[in-house]
């Protein structure tokens, strides 16, 4: 009988024994598939990240930062976004309170020079070498007394034909635009300061500065808008992320069964 007994207990201990290691299994199978899935999170949480609104892509200084300065000269750089082309043109949109003819040229880029036209002016020339700014310095004869804030919305061309469009002015709410034209912040102007009549803008100045800013963009353009958004090999990269998270997901179910 005792034989029997131990007999009965062996195949109850076999049955037993393997309910651990499914349970085992199991959680190793939770922890995997956790695992995968914080990974493949933390990725495509990382590369949204890196596509959200990008700071100033040019930017202006002054060596005299204050509201009616005379002979103030303003240092423009354009970053350059592309690795295959070269800027070789920026043209600029004036604020109110400067004409066109208070801008000259002072330096920049070797064979270029400045244009001006009925509300701005257009800086060009060679392409710069793929991949580097342009830096150019224009000096104008007075910055407008009444303003601390000055807009100089500009058109960036490439040498492919891209035309980049930095032409938004800062928002109020304090949002970052997705296409920042470049600011220049100045001090209060001094008591007494005098406007130059020469800097008030004309009537015709006006509307055509509405009209480059708000225009439909060019076939080029519209395309270049699209690529400073979200680019596709973001999207790519979390196609890939996803599909990496999934087949671990597989593997581990397929270990599970065998």
């Amino acid at each position: 009988m005792a034989g029997t007994n131990r007999d009965r207990q062996l195949p109850e201990g076999d049955l037993a024994s393997p309910r651990p290691a499914r349970h085992q299994e199991g959680t190793l199978v939770v922890r995997g598939w956790t695992r995968t899935g914080l990974l493949a999170g933390g990725a495509v949480a990382a590369l949204l990240l890196t596509t959200g609104p990008a700071s100033a892509h040019v930017e202006v200084s002054a060596d005299k930062a204050r509201a009616g300065a005379t002979d103030s000269v303003l240092t423009f750089v354009a970053e350059s976004e592309s690795t295959t082309a070269g800027i070789t043109a920026l043209r600029v949109i004036l604020p109110a309170g400067i004409a066109p003819t208070d801008v000259t040229w002072v330096s920049g880029p070797t064979g270029w020079a400045l244009k001006t036209g009925a509300d701005g002016y257009t800086v060009s020339g060679p392409a710069v070498p793929a991949g580097r700014d342009a830096e150019y310095a224009v000096r104008i004869r007075q910055l407008p007394t009444d303003s601390r804030q000055l807009v100089f919305k500009t058109l960036q061309t490439y040498s492919d034909g891209r035309v980049d469009r930095w032409i938004e002015a800062p928002n109020p709410a304090g949002a970052e635009p997705e296409n920042p034209a470049p600011v220049l912040t100045v001090a209060a102007a001094p008591a007494g300061t005098v406007t130059s009549p020469s800097t008030a803008p004309t009537p015709s100045a006006a509307p055509t500065t509405e009209a480059a800013a708000t225009a439909s963009p060019t076939p080029a353009a519209a395309q270049d808008e699209q690529d400073s958004g979200t680019s596709a090999w973001v999207w790519l990269l979390v196609v890939a992320v996803a599909a990496a998270a999934f087949g671990g997901l597989w593997w581990v179910l397929r270990r599970r069964r065998a």
